[in-house]
């Protein structure tokens, strides 16, 4: 029979205690504190978002009915909905923020050699925000409407493994094309945006820093032909054309030239018109990155419904903020264990086994494979054997 560390444990050895420690040091995450610390904190809202606790009430009676196991877990103080709560007010969100970077550089070192729907060396990012809407009289910080409050998720996402580089929390107001001027701009990197974020002075910002990026055109683009690339027709293409701005603050915002590619969805029944500031790839392969823009929407989607994000545990800005990164900190725990551990599984059906199986003495591996784990005893016995 296996006696060893319960699930949520098990789980809990990937995360890097040292970095964590670190990052609570950088922000005195413990000044004053004699129980209940930042650990127990971050121990207690994990477990919450793996079992889909919708509460501080629900997390504080399920932890409470497993009592025994608590010092198990790595809980060293008594897990009260007071305890909870305050931390989550007082504890500065930016140590689950750094916590969370650090582990999207261990990701995406790990799934850096995985495969991508199309042939380039180059990394290709998604750029997109998704908004949550919350109510205005318990979160008047959260500016959106008139009576209306949210905050909105900017992700890029890094589409060799579905990995968020980088995460940006700003009120409802903030438009989603501002999110350019703080962007990490990497060379050589494709990002790939929707036509929301279409606005030239920053797609030349992009240009200069040698990345390439791929956007929908709006309707009213004005433009003058250069040259028109030949295209094969029964690929959907209609044309592949490059072009120089002719609008009077366009051409100003970006005085290069750009490349403009038309295509039909069959699918959507859609002509869709792209704008890019790369010349090599075929125009197929254009529409294509656009195509696999939307695994950004399906990323958004999966963590709607699979982290605990749109119901929150606290109402102050500081606990809103330190629960989305600790979600997404779980996030890529779970994708890290699942590198580690190499696991087929994808990550929805490790959650939902995780979820009702995180108190269980069982080999990990055992849970979410089909292979049946024995544990050996050990061959070393102090009692000497009475009969040979």
């Amino acid at each position: 029979m296996f006696s060893g560390k319960i699930i949520f444990s098990q789980i809990m050895e990937h995360l890097p205690l040292h970095v964590f420690h670190k990052c609570v040091e950088r922000y005195q995450g413990n000044f004053k504190v004699k129980e209940f610390t930042c650990l127990d904190q971050y121990f207690c809202m994990a477990f919450a978002q793996l079992t889909y606790r919708e509460s501080l009430r629900d997390i504080e009676a399920c932890l409470q009915a497993q009592k025994n196991k608590l010092y198990h877990m790595g809980i060293r103080s008594s897990a009260s909905r007071n305890n909870l709560a305050n931390a989550n007010k007082v504890r500065d969100w930016r140590i689950y923020a750094d916590l969370a970077h650090s582990l999207i550089q261990t990701a995406r070192k790990m799934y850096a050699g995985d495969g991508f729907a199309l042939e380039l060396e180059n990394t290709v990012y998604a750029l997109d925000a998704t908004t949550i809407d919350l109510c205005l009289s318990m979160f008047p910080w959260a500016k959106f409407r008139r009576n209306k409050g949210a905050i909105k998720l900017h992700t890029l996402l890094d589409l060799r493994g579905n990995i968020p580089t980088f995460i940006h929390i700003s009120d409802g107001k903030l438009h989603e094309v501002n999110t350019l001027d703080i962007l990490p701009l990497e060379a050589g990197a494709f990002y790939v945006m929707d036509r929301g974020y279409l606005d030239f002075t920053r797609l030349h910002t992009i240009s200069t820093h040698s990345a390439f990026f791929v956007i929908r055109s709006k309707s009213n683009l004005k433009y003058r032909r250069i040259y028109s690339h030949q295209i094969d027709r029964t690929t959907g293409l209609i044309c592949d054309q490059s072009i120089m701005l002719t609008g009077f603050y366009q051409s100003k915002n970006y005085p290069n030239k750009l490349r403009r590619v038309k295509y039909y969805d069959v699918k959507t029944d859609k002509t869709l018109v792209f704008l890019t500031n790369n010349f090599s790839l075929p125009a197929i392969t254009i529409t294509e990155l656009y195509r696999n823009r939307w695994q950004v929407e399906l990323f958004f989607k999966w963590i709607k419904q699979n982290l605990r994000i749109k119901s929150f545990y606290g109402t102050s800005e500081n606990a809103v903020k330190s629960q989305i990164w600790i979600a997404v900190s779980v996030y890529l725990l779970v994708a890290i264990m699942k590198k580690r551990m190499k696991i087929e599984a994808s990550l929805y059906t490790i959650l939902q086994v995780l979820s009702v199986t995180i108190f269980e003495r069982v080999p990990l591996l055992q849970v979410l494979t089909k292979e049946e784990y024995i544990t050996t005893p050990d061959g070393l016995r102090k009692q000497l054997h009475l009969f040979d």
